[in-house]
């Protein structure tokens, strides 16, 4: 017998561009974590990126969504789109929650993000308001359980581990490499290659984000 209540994980970013390593994470986080559905939240103003050089919503809405476009599983969602910034984790949780009242939430986040979660804005709330926190860890990775349980009591409990093979592609490489005339061809699903060749996205790329 299934579950009565959706298993929905929330994976935010800017996704400039989208790539590959981003596509098997999700992957492995909707299969290891047991995701019925899995969102795609593309943040149009991150506060952490907030003075750094960052490629139109509309190109990267435009990426995003062709880059989902062949799994039904992975969702686009523009909750984070259709609001004025800054826009932050707690409170796009809890609208999503609203969206998908009685689901199970996953806040989707890497090693790194895990760590520095006590400077995030209200973590404790964030914490609280999902039901697990699907942490993307990295071979090796150290985690000081002692420090995050002093600012976030608890934030062991909710923490559930996604394994992933480690995977050195970042999208400000993949900008690097297109301003470089550089190959990155088979770093970029097809249909996001297409968008920045057509459009001649990052030629011109000065962001170090």
């Amino acid at each position: 017998m299934g579950r009565l209540n959706m298993r929905l994980g929330i994976f935010g970013g800017t996704f400039d561009p989208p790539h590959l390593g981003h596509l098997i994470l999700a992957a492995e986080s909707q299969c290891q974590l047991d995701l019925d559905r899995l969102l795609f939240v593309l943040t149009s103003s991150p506060p952490h990126k907030i003075g750094q050089s960052i490629t139109p919503i509309e190109l990267r809405e435009k990426m995003l969504e062709a880059a989902l476009s062949d799994n039904p599983f992975f969702e686009f969602s523009r909750v984070d789109i259709d609001r004025p910034g800054p826009h932050y984790a707690v409170d796009t949780v809890n609208i999503i929650r609203n969206q998908f009242p009685g689901s199970e939430i996953i806040y989707l986040m890497g090693g790194d993000s895990l760590r520095h979660l006590p400077e995030w804005h209200k973590p404790r709330e964030l914490v609280d308001a999902v039901d697990r926190l699907g942490v993307m860890r990295r071979p090796g990775h150290k985690i000081n359980w002692q420090n995050l349980e002093k600012n976030i009591p608890g934030i062991s409990n909710k923490v559930s581990f996604v394994d992933a093979p480690l995977l050195e592609i970042s999208s400000s490489e993949i900008r690097k490499r297109v301003a470089e005339h550089c190959t990155y061809r088979y770093y970029v699903p097809r249909e996001v290659y297409k968008v920045i060749t057509e459009t001649g996205l990052y030629l011109n790329n000065s962001s170090n984000g």
